[in-house]
């Protein structure tokens, strides 16, 4: 098992995915983000059923970076309550994830 994370929310457009993004990288709370355009989101929000585009963040960090990312969207996000979800990385190419590391150790 690596101290590699991804850490995914999604966002109403890519404008706003992309500025957090950058955010994210320029603070070394992320070593890269994936923006991916064109999800459909189904919900039940205030007793509605729901259906949204949006586009998804998908970011690297580590493990002592992970509640920075995490906070760090919460702050820049405009829902009211955003998803903000993280996966531990179990394996993976270890060039890859030590650059994670580095990237995130500043």
């Amino acid at each position: 098992m690596t101290d590699i994370w991804l850490v995914y929310s999604t966002f109403p457009n890519r404008a706003e995915a992309l500025s957090v993004a950058r955010q994210l990288v320029e603070k070394h709370a992320v070593a890269c983000v994936d923006v991916v355009d064109g999800i459909t989101s189904v919900y039940r929000w205030q007793a509605e059923i729901q259906q949204e585009s949006e586009v998804a963040l998908i970011a690297k960090t580590s493990g002592h970076a992970l509640n920075t990312a995490i906070e760090l969207i919460k702050s820049l996000h405009s829902y009211d309550m955003p998803c903000v979800t993280a996966w531990p990385i179990e394996a993976g190419h270890l060039p890859f994830l030590s650059w994670v590391q580095e990237k995130t150790s500043s």
